[in-house]
């Protein structure tokens, strides 16, 4: 990993957003971006401030679903932290893998407005361009000029740790010396908060905003939704070494399964994400007792935390009790395809700095959630190897395991 950013509702810049997660700044508060009034749920963990102006000009801007612009923006920002030129030399061998769980949502919603208000022959010629998923991918890829591989991945909440475990294994054969990888999503909309809501899934704490995404505790009652991107530069190490590339950290391991089970719920006993943890430290060649982080996928519903904390058990063993486990979920909510980019970028940072950030708003842990979730207050320890969990509707589970670097 030679180059990180991201774009939450805690901070907009790499060095804002690592802040904000070792201070445990809260970034969920009442919407703002549309009138909520109506809705069942009135709080997300909305991303301020944001101006993409300042990577493309308005034409390009007004042509982008917020997605798309997060994408775009995040990889610009990986590319400078990482200080990777793309040229006429490499272009060929440089890809872009960027996973949603919706694509453009808002988009969608005011063409169908405009659809029925004013008729078919009056929706945008670019709405089909800026809705569909893939769209991140392509005009990350337009936008910096890389020509290798580029594909999208759409696994629900999995999708951003999907595109990086993906982009591992191009580079692995050969397909690539460098990939743009991560996710992104902006669908908190009135339909994607009204869908949500329908299911159940969401904190109705609109009172408390502060408190309201809580996982691991006893009193959590559903998630948060968010918006952002988080970008990696995952590069094949001879090429980063000479080129001088600083190097936060390895990507040694990835796998992903199925439960195969249920629309939406885990199946039970987590049996799907504790093969997903087993097979990525199988593929990255350790064994639990080398583990010292999970970024747990920690979306303060009452079934994952605690099917989640089952898995843990299951795939770590003995070594699940002395393992540093954290949600950093509870600061900037659940960004669904996005999330597995921003908790793919706040591992590898706690391996860097050897830091862990803490699970906010845990005060009242639930019995079942019996681990050390790092509650409150971020940690200073040693981190050699992590994992970061991501699991999504359908089924989808994925982890993929870090390491410290050293040369």
């Amino acid at each position: 990993m030679t180059g990180l950013s991201a774009i939450t509702p805690i901070g907009n810049t790499l060095a804002d957003y690592w802040q904000g997660l070792i201070s445990g700044r809260n970034g969920i508060g009442p919407i703002t971006r549309f009138d909520a009034s109506k809705h069942a749920c009135r709080i997300a963990g909305e991303v301020k401030g944001f101006d993409p102006h300042q990577y493309m000009d308005r034409k390009e801007a007004k042509r982008l679903d917020r997605f798309a612009q997060f994408a775009v923006c995040a990889s610009k920002d990986a590319l400078a932290d990482a200080k990777l030129v793309i040229d006429d030399l490499n272009a060929e061998q440089i890809g872009v893998l960027i996973g949603t769980g919706v694509g453009g949502i808002k988009v969608l919603e005011d063409q169908q407005e405009i659809y029925l208000t004013k008729g078919p022959g009056k929706c945008s010629p670019f709405m089909i361009p800026m809705m569909i998923a893939n769209m991140a991918a392509g005009m990350t890829a337009i936008h910096t000029g890389a020509k290798g591989p580029n594909n999208c991945t759409v696994t629900a909440c999995a999708a951003g740790s999907n595109a990086v475990g993906d982009a591992f294994r191009l580079i692995q054969r050969g397909y690539a010396k460098a990939m743009i990888c991560g996710g992104t999503e902006a669908a908190v909309t009135p339909l994607g908060l009204a869908g949500f809501a329908s299911a159940r899934a969401l904190s109705f704490r609109n009172d408390d905003p502060d408190h309201a995404c809580r996982p691991f505790d006893k009193d959590r009652d559903g998630f948060v939704m968010g918006e952002g991107a988080g970008i990696l530069i995952l590069e094949e190490l001879d090429q980063a070494i000479a080129r001088g590339a600083k190097i936060y950290g390895e990507m040694i391991g990835y796998a992903m399964t199925c439960d195969a089970y249920h629309m939406t719920a885990p199946v039970p006993e987590g049996l799907g994400a504790s093969r997903a943890m087993s097979l990525a430290m199988k593929d990255a060649g350790i064994t639990p007792d080398m583990v010292s982080y999970v970024n747990a996928h920690g979306t303060s519903t009452p079934a994952n935390d605690v099917t989640e904390t089952k898995a843990i058990k299951t795939a770590l063993g003995e070594s699940a009790y002395k393992i540093a486990i954290s949600s950093t979920k509870s600061m900037t909510g659940h960004l669904l395809g996005g999330s597995g980019g921003i908790e793919a970028v706040a591992t590898m940072l706690a391996i860097a700095h050897d830091q862990i950030p803490p699970t906010i708003n845990l005060e009242n842990p639930d019995p079942e959630c019996d681990l050390d979730y790092v509650p409150q207050t971020s940690r200073k320890a040693t981190v050699e190897v992590a994992l970061s969990n991501s699991f999504g509707f359908g089924g989808h589970n994925v982890t993929l395991a870090f390491k410290k670097y050293h040369s």
